[in-house]
Order: C-alpha cells, then sequence, then structure tokens
C-alpha cells in the first residue's frame, strides 16, 4: 500500500485526513510541484523545490520547512514506496481555517501532503509525436505562479481530448502562451522560438532544460512570442512537462507541421536531455 507524505510524516493513506475548510480544497488556495523520478532519483528537485518556494513567496504563503528538509523528506518517501520510475506530486495549502475569503485572521498551519505514482515514460509519442488543437487561453493573469487554481486548464485540455488531441495549445487573441499542462516552442529555419518568461506563462523547469539542450546542440533560442498563423508555418513544435519530455507536436488542428513527422532538431534535442537523467536509456 502507498505511503503519503503528510506534513512532515510518512503515513498509510488510510492515516491522510484533509479538513473540509482546508483552503485549498474551498479556495484552490495552495500550490504544487510534480517531479519525476528516474531509476529511483529525483530529476531536477533542486529547481522545482525552488520554484515551491517562489510560488509560495508570490501568494504570502508559509512553508514551515527548510528545503533541506524537504528534499531529505521526499527522499524518504522515495525509499519508503520503492518505486523506481515515475512522478511526485507535492502541494501545499494555507492550511484549515473557517471560510472566509481573506487571509486567516488567526495563525494557522500550512498543509502539506506528497505522493508518488509510478509511471512509465511516454517513449511510443516521444518518437512517433502527437495531436494538438488550439485553445484560447481563458485563464487568470499569474500564471507564473503553479497554483492549484487549474480549472481554466482543465478546460483545455478537456477541450483537446475530446478531439482526440494530447495537447491543447493556448493563445491570448492570436498569440500562442503554453500548452494546458506544458510550455510550447516552434523551430522555423534553424532558430527556436518560445514565449518569454512572463505572468502569461509558467517558466517550467523541464522547459529550462531544454533550453540548456539548446546551447549545448548550437540550436538558437529566441523568447518571442509567436501566433496561431506562424506556428502552422514552424517547421517542428515541441510542448514539454515534467512526465511529457521533450514531446513533438506533429499536427495541429488537423494540419501537418513540417513533413508531419519528429524533426531533427526535435531529436537532437532529445538526445541532450537523454544525458542529463539519470541512468537514461535511449528514445
Amino acid at each position: 500500500m502507498a505511503k503519503i507524505l503528510w506534513n512532515d510524516q510518512i503515513v498509510s493513506e488510510e492515516e491522510v485526513k484533509i479538513g473540509y475548510e482546508d483552503r485549498g480544497y474551498q479556495f484552490g488556495d495552495g500550490i504544487y510541484e510534480v517531479i519525476k523520478i528516474y531509476n529511483g532519483d529525483v530529476f531536477t528537485a533542486t529547481e522545482h523545490i525552488d520554484r515551491l518556494y517562489a510560488s509560495a513567496d508570490k501568494i504570502q504563503l508559509v512553508i514551515p520547512y527548510t528545503k533541506d528538509v524537504l528534499h531529505k523528506m521526499l527522499h524518504e518517501l522515495i525509499e519508503t514506496n520503492e518505486v523506481q520510475n515515475g512522478h511526485i506530486y507535492l502541494q501545499v495549502t494555507r492550511g484549515i481555517s473557517p471560510r472566509q475569503h481573506n487571509f486567516p485572521t488567526t495563525a494557522v498551519d500550512s498543509v502539506l501532503t506528497a505522493y508518488i505514482k509510478e509511471t512509465s515514460r511516454p517513449l511510443a509519442q516521444l518518437e512517433n509525436g502527437v495531436k494538438a488543437c488550439f485553445v484560447e487561453d481563458i485563464r487568470w493573469l499569474r500564471c507564473d505562479i503553479k497554483s492549484l487554481n487549474l480549472l481554466g486548464n482543465v478546460l483545455a485540455k478537456q477541450e483537446a481530448i475530446s478531439k482526440d488531441c494530447y495537447e491543447a495549445i493556448q493563445h491570448r487573441g492570436e498569440v500562442i502562451t503554453e500548452g494546458s499542462s506544458s510550455n510550447i516552442y516552434g523551430i522555423k529555419d534553424g532558430v527556436l522560438y518560445t514565449h518569454p518568461v512572463s505572468n502569461l506563462i509558467l517558466n517550467g523547469i523541464t522547459r529550462k532544460v531544454i533550453l540548456d539542450c539548446c546551447e549545448e546542440i548550437g540550436l538558437p533560442v529566441v523568447e518571442e512570442a509567436f501566433t496561431k498563423a506562424q506556428a502552422l508555418e514552424m517547421d517542428e513544435i515541441i510542448m514539454s512537462s515534467t512526465n511529457a519530455e521533450v514531446m513533438p507536436i506533429v499536427s495541429v488542428d488537423e494540419k501537418p507541421i513540417g513533413n508531419g513527422i519528429r524533426g531533427e532538431w526535435t531529436q537532437k534535442i532529445q538526445q541532450a536531455f537523454e544525458l542529463k537523467i539519470p541512468s537514461s536509456i535511449g528514445v
């Protein structure tokens, strides 16, 4: 039976009790991270935990543990569950307090939960690519905060699934922002384009790894927004996330991107990414 990190204790699923007035449940008042596990080791854990604390600062939420202590607790969670490949879901809410929109007027303890899900890498999709569709970006204007308020993302993803697509490419007006659960990149004439870091996108951890990979393989990067029309003219399109890694998008709204197959630059980025993960196996 899976073990859960609940505050500073590792307990069984039955022992976890979430209060009905938890502000995460009632308001989405909290933050989260998803951290990849490869061969029993966490990947880019420092970057994920740094971003968790940055999100906490942006919403004035206090995490009652140091970063070092949180690292240690997550490693213990992996060891206890004996998971080799998968991911950690980690969230922190503002805590349990009588329901009111403003912050609690008396001190309450935040609530931390984390669990591990065992998953395989999407190797076939990484090779063959996936389909996407355009969806209007209706989310709030603080997408840089990895908050629990994900209903806009959920609606976008559901629209994609209803169209037999893997991902929704979101846009504000004509400008591409990011996917429903990913960052988006276009490659044209040997240059990679991606939306600049701002309040309109989440600065993905995998995004940072990809930009490092581009530097290593000599692919110039321009952090500049592009439009829906420009997206359809790209030679290659990539989406990235913790679980999707470097995922090629081979069609958008049923229109092929480039040759309609995984492109050469995408393969080179994937190969560079492989070298960064613990004891990686080839795509």
